[in-house]
């Protein structure tokens, strides 16, 4: 009960920050390893995708009632995601993470120095009017995020707001609501792959999904009330931390 306790408390955080930023992994993931570090690797993952979607799915369903949002992008992104998320998973043991962590970590280097220097940058809203060229960008986005996430992972998110900011002048706030969708897809096709194969611990996993919820709600509700330089704010600590973090992984090995 007190792993349970504690894993929820953690769920409840990671869910608050990934409703508005996304990198709730970066909180719950290691909890679980620590909290349960007899358990089978793949089991935990499961359990956090499972307690993931449902926050996420929530946090979505905030956003969607707050926020108007481009269905004629993320639609497209979101089903490319979950299709290639399938191919990423398929192909994570042919690309080792010794590989991976040095090019992401210049990848988040550059957006959080990009977004720092340009001062405007996600602070206003003016999406451009969708058409055949702005949907194949968002499949093309949508794709490589989802086999980037089914690949490896940490920053999926992040680098989603990021893109959908750049190449289609969104704010951080519809971004941020943007990416949810996104990850909804990506998050799902994991877990075809997950359940099937028990790799759930479902009592574990089913009141952190509880808590995931509660923290993404409380996470949209800040997200929309402080608004965008609150999110922008919150999105280049989050910026940091990845940095941290990658940097740390790659002196450890």
């Amino acid at each position: 009960m007190m792993d349970i306790a504690l894993l929820s408390l953690f769920a409840f955080a990671a869910g608050l920050i990934d409703a508005a930023v996304g990198g709730g992994g970066l909180i719950q993931i290691p909890a679980l390893f620590n909290v349960l570090p007899n358990a089978q690797p793949a089991a935990l993952l499961g359990s956090n995708k499972l307690a993931s979607v449902c926050g996420t799915t929530f946090a979505a369903r905030s956003f969607i009632r707050k926020v108007k949002l481009d269905w004629g992008l993320i639609v497209p992104a979101a089903l490319s995601a979950f299709v290639m998320s399938f191919f990423g998973a398929a192909t994570v043991s042919l690309v080792p993470a010794s590989v991976m962590r040095p090019l992401v970590l210049v990848l988040i280097v550059l957006m959080a120095v990009y977004t720092f220097c340009k001062k405007d940058f996600g602070t206003m809203h003016k999406p451009r009017g969708i058409g055949r060229k702005e949907q194949c960008l968002a499949v093309l986005i949508g794709g490589a995020i989802g086999f980037y996430d089914g690949l490896f992972g940490p920053g999926t998110g992040s680098f989603l707001i990021f893109l959908f900011i750049r190449f289609f002048a969104l704010d951080f706030l519809h971004a941020s609501a943007s990416a949810k969708l996104v990850n909804i897809a990506t998050n799902l096709a994991a877990l075809v792959f997950f359940i099937p194969s028990g790799n759930v611990l479902w009592a574990i996993a089913l009141p952190m999904a509880l808590f995931n919820i509660l923290g993404a709600l409380t996470g949209t509700w800040l997200a929309v009330r402080k608004g965008v330089g609150f999110v922008r704010g919150l999105f280049l600590v989050l910026l940091c931390v990845l940095i941290a973090k990658l940097s740390w992984d790659l002196l450890a090995t």
